[in-house]
């Protein structure tokens, strides 16, 4: 199966995808293995099913935020080159990548976009903040029934109450960065997050 891969994935594509999102060739080759093997339709293409079908998605308790990461507003289709550009997200950064040319686009796992990414997660309505009712949602996501409403309500009001610093209830992706920059608190004592595997 990975040289039927490689041979499918031309060398300039690879290349192109490597400079994108700095996988290695080999883990390009075995990525593009493991994404033919989801691939049911056999269209070079994978929907939300074919993704519903990863065992560690399943049963993520974000697995259907995770799952909508994949796909740009508006498609239910992801091909491999758009699969790529979420899982970089993913990636440790390499010491090699934190120096690069201001002129060049940061990479896609830099810790700004990994924190982007995390942001999109929480911000359900895709308004660019996060609402109580939202971190309610995904707090109900991630904890299910074993935390008590009144509990889930205070770790909310607390985490707007310590991110908001503008007092408009809400958080922004600017106070996101904030909060995340003076300490990875409140985000990290919430279950389930990214941030907990982002390696920022």
């Amino acid at each position: 199966m990975g040289s039927r891969a490689s041979t499918l994935l031309r060398d300039e594509e690879i290349e192109e995808i490597k400079k994108e999102t700095g996988f290695s060739h080999s883990q390009i080759t075995r990525l593009y293995s493991r994404f033919t093997s989801l691939d049911k339709g056999e269209n070079g293409t994978l929907c939300r099913e074919d993704f519903q079908r990863i065992p560690e998605l399943a049963i993520n308790p974000l697995g259907d935020r995770i799952i909508n990461a994949f796909f740009p507003e508006g498609e239910d289709q992801v091909n491999f080159r758009g699969f790529m550009r979420t899982l970089a997200h993913f990636r440790p950064i390499d010491d090699h990548e934190k120096n690069k040319d201001p002129n060049v686009s940061e990479p896609l796992n830099s810790r700004n976009n990994k924190l982007l990414f995390a942001f999109r997660l929480y911000d359900l309505d895709k308004d660019d903040k996060i609402s109580r009712d939202e971190l309610l949602q995904v707090l109900r996501m991630m904890v299910g029934v074993n935390i008590s409403d009144d509990q889930l309500g205070s770790i909310a009001d607390r985490t707007i109450q310590e991110a908001d610093q503008d007092g408009d209830s809400f958080i922004s992706f600017t106070e996101f960065i904030k909060t995340a920059n003076t300490s990875l608190e409140p985000w990290a004592r919430l279950p389930g997050t990214t941030l907990h595997h982002c390696h920022c």
